[in-house]
């Protein structure tokens, strides 16, 4: 099978419109974890994606009569970009079906680049429904995201190029996971020159289709995806890729929302590009790495694979990045309340920068104050913090891994709900398109009171929503049957200690 494979790398028709990209040293990384780190920029192609390489070859396989009619994909992201500047290079006619949720940057690149962009549904699925329903009307050839020979074949190019401009000793690779295309190309190369170093996938915690793919020994559906990093949100790895990585994949790591900011900000800083967040997903898999192996003065080499990031997402990106790294820590702490006990809370946390400060009267006894506090990256400083406050007699709570309140809660604190009866409080994620955020609201509303409401924005295919209903035990039931008409994927939070201590 690798020889199959290794076959149609060589043969690859990629470099009529992808480029051979460099191969960066990454010198403040390496610096800082005592590794040699080396990024793959194919951040740099065309399109600012790696997406280009597997498409082109693609579409230049088909016959000269079969393309001549057109050629058509689904996709929301870089695949469709990649298959748009394909069909122009070629003078052939794309046509890319896109959910309505996709963001513009990636709507108006495509546009472009030339292809003719059909909006429809609101999810990938919808997409590629009527993309094949498009198929069998106008005989359209269908180009695949990851599940082709062709596709991995064009995206093996990576490796082979990573193989030719580092001839020295490596370690491991850390290659980012979706469908499996990038990584089933680059692992059949690799495992076929170069058996001894490392193939490692890297995956998002929340859409590590791989990683059970590999642990059942049989392809999974997931449940739902994450909607963070979405250039990598697949529920299912490919039948083709899959076929590949159970036999040349070494280990599949998987890495949280917060690790993916903090390797944004990495690759920012060594080469000051802001990649998207699938694109930083292998680096956030070679730091985790590294802290597990406790290694030094190894070679490692992950890809920057996309750079299509959307402006406003920034914001949240850099947020998260704090928290990862540790160099922010937010904490809930229960103060006594009476006069000069704000000045005391300040004294007891020294002359650490307070990055926030949130705080709400709840009774003659007492108040809650969230604080988002400043580290400086000493060992063991959060803990020492605690302590700290514990001995001065301040009840305290760590809500840095709190997802509810890194979301909602530090952007809203404002105080207890009064006299609000049969209050349940969820989360939720809805598709982003225009009025989406009022339809919610309307189906939401239409029976039962709104009692508390946070939205967040954050430039994603997805919004978030927490939302307080007011619902007697009674009508318990009939709340879940239409949450689960609505369609949307929500959490239940009534017991996380954000909302019990802030809003309750």
């Amino acid at each position: 099978m690798l020889t199959r494979y290794i076959k149609k790398i060589l043969q690859a028709r990629v470099y009529d419109v992808a480029e051979k990209t460099r191969l960066d040293f990454a010198t403040n990384l390496s610096r800082r974890l005592n590794n040699n780190i080396w990024i793959k920029r194919e951040d740099m192609q065309p399109v600012f994606s790696f997406k280009i390489r597997g498409a082109y070859n693609k579409i230049a396989s088909l016959p000269p009569e079969i393309i001549a009619k057109g050629v058509i994909t689904a996709s929301a992201g870089n695949h469709a970009q990649g298959v748009a500047l394909s069909a122009k290079k070629l003078g052939i006619k794309a046509t890319i079906v896109m959910p309505k949720t996709t963001p513009d940057i990636k709507v108006n690149s495509v546009r472009n680049n030339g292809g003719d962009v059909v909006l429809h549904g609101t999810s990938f699925d919808d997409a590629s429904a009527y993309a094949q329903q498009l198929v069998k009307e106008k005989g359209l050839s269908y180009i695949p995201p990851f599940d082709d020979e062709y596709v991995i074949a064009g995206q093996g190019t990576v490796a082979m190029e990573i193989l030719q401009t580092h001839t020295g000793d490596i370690d491991a690779v850390f290659i980012p996971v979706g469908g499996g295309g990038l990584i089933a190309g680059m692992a059949a190369y690799i495992k076929y020159l170069r058996p001894e170093i490392k193939v490692i996938g890297v995956e998002p915690e929340d859409s590590a289709c791989l990683y059970e793919a590999l642990k059942a020994d049989e392809r999974v559906i997931l449940d739902q995806v994450g909607i963070f990093a979405d250039g990598v949100a697949v529920k299912q790895i490919g039948e083709k890729t899959f076929e590949v990585l159970r036999d040349t994949v070494d280990e599949v790591l998987r890495v949280s929302t917060d690790e993916i900011c903090a390797a944004i900000k990495d690759i920012f800083e060594d080469t000051r590009t802001v990649t998207e967040p699938a694109g930083a997903v292998g680096l956030a898999g070679l730091k985790k790495y590294i802290a597990r192996e406790k290694c030094h003065a190894k070679t490692l080499i992950t890809v920057a694979s996309g750079a299509n990031m959307n402006f406003d997402r920034l914001g949240y990106v850099a947020e998260r990045t704090e928290l990862s790294e540790r160099r922010e820590t937010l904490l809930a702490v229960t103060i006594p309340e009476r006069a000069g006990s704000f000045r005391n809370f300040c004294h007891t946390i020294g002359q650490r920068a307070i990055t926030e400060f949130n705080y709400r009267y709840a009774d003659n006894n007492q108040a809650h104050v969230f604080a988002g506090i400043r580290l400086t990256g000493e060992e063991d400083e959060k803990e020492t913090l605690i302590k700290r406050l514990s001995e001065h007699d301040y009840t305290v709570l760590d809500m840095t891994d709190n997802e509810v309140a890194k979301l909602h809660i530090r952007h809203m604190v404002g105080g207890h709900g009064q006299q609000v009866e049969d209050e349940r409080l969820y989360r939720f994620e809805f598709p982003e398109r225009p009025g989406a955020l009022l339809h919610f609201l309307t189906q939401i509303g239409q029976r039962w009171n709104i009692s508390l409401f946070h939205y967040r924005n954050h430039g994603a295919a997805y919004g978030r929503v927490l939302v307080g209903i007011q619902v007697p035990d009674a009508e318990l039931t009939d709340l879940q049957q239409f949450f689960d008409q609505l369609g949307f994927s929500y959490w239940e939070e009534k017991n996380n200690p954000a909302y019990t201590l802030f809003l309750q």
